[in-house]
């Protein structure tokens, strides 16, 4: 019983081998499945037509993960670690309100299930963890976070210098009718999104709004430049540090069999 569940353990949690490679790409092919059924259920005409057939491909889908969830707390060598963790609360919240439906009866409930059968879109979260570069890209968004956090505080403070002098220059009669309006499209002007919802009429305030456009260009690069260079360290220092026997270089890929420089068998 122990080697079994060691080995389940091993196809559900490690992605090494063709069984736990497998189990992988159905989990995945079943939680893009039970997206799907999600989004055409959200459809009117398509619910009223296929309601029965969603339905039942729900509960389907509901009960597959409620397997994996439970195989996933027996294998586990901290049952309570993993289910308080990220992808254990995900996994819980994509089978839970399905559950919840057999729980309440139809009528004035209804409307209360619609909003919690939306909970089941969780599960595309799932799909970071079969992600095999998935730690790499956690890697940079950790080591880049301080940065990120300067740069978004720098936009902020610069929205709210613009919306404010905005304000003073267009006034309620252009619909920049407060600050806070006036920071809303500041940030709406920076970003290059453009509702157009409120619009400087003045030569001045047009100046302004020209100059914010053109900066907002040169500031969107930025985050993208501070990402990338944080992924490409981290991809390098993913590299598994293993000697060869042949020639000593001692960082190879995770997954590679042969020196990549005298072609020595690792």
């Amino acid at each position: 019983m122990q080697h079994l569940r060691q080995r389940l353990h091993d196809i559900v949690f490690q992605h090494d081998d063709p069984a736990e490679r497998a189990f992988d790409v159905v989990v995945i092919a079943a939680i893009v499945l039970s997206i799907v059924v999600v989004m055409l259920d959200s459809v009117e005409s398509i619910a009223a037509r296929y309601g029965d057939i969603l339905y039942v491909a729900e509960w389907f889908f509901t009960v597959l993960f409620t397997i994996e969830y439970l195989l996933r707390l027996w294998t586990s060598p901290r049952p309570l670690a993993y289910a308080r963790s990220f992808y254990g609360v995900v996994d819980l919240l994509s089978v839970l309100p399905t559950w919840l439906s057999v729980v309440f009866p139809p009528g004035r409930f209804l409307v209360v299930l619609r909003v919690l059968r939306v909970l089941r879109v969780f599960r595309i979260l799932k799909l970071a963890e079969y992600v095999e570069q998935g730690a790499v890209l956690s890697a940079a968004l950790r080591a880049s976070r301080y940065k990120i956090t300067v740069f978004v505080s720098a936009v902020l403070t610069l929205s709210v210098i613009v919306g404010s002098l905005m304000y003073l220059i267009e006034g309620p009669a252009a619909g920049f009718t407060s600050i806070p309006q006036s920071v809303y499209w500041a940030i709406v002007t920076l970003t290059t999104v453009g509702y157009g919802d409120i619009a400087p009429q003045g030569p001045l305030g047009k100046a302004l709004a020209a100059t914010l456009m053109i900066m907002g260009y040169g500031i969107i690069a930025v985050p993208t430049g501070i990402v990338t260079l944080e992924l490409d360290r981290a991809s390098r220092s993913s590299a598994v540090r293993r000697p060869c026997p042949g020639c000593g270089v001692d960082r190879h890929e995770p997954d590679a069999t042969y020196c990549r420089y005298c072609g020595t068998q690792l």
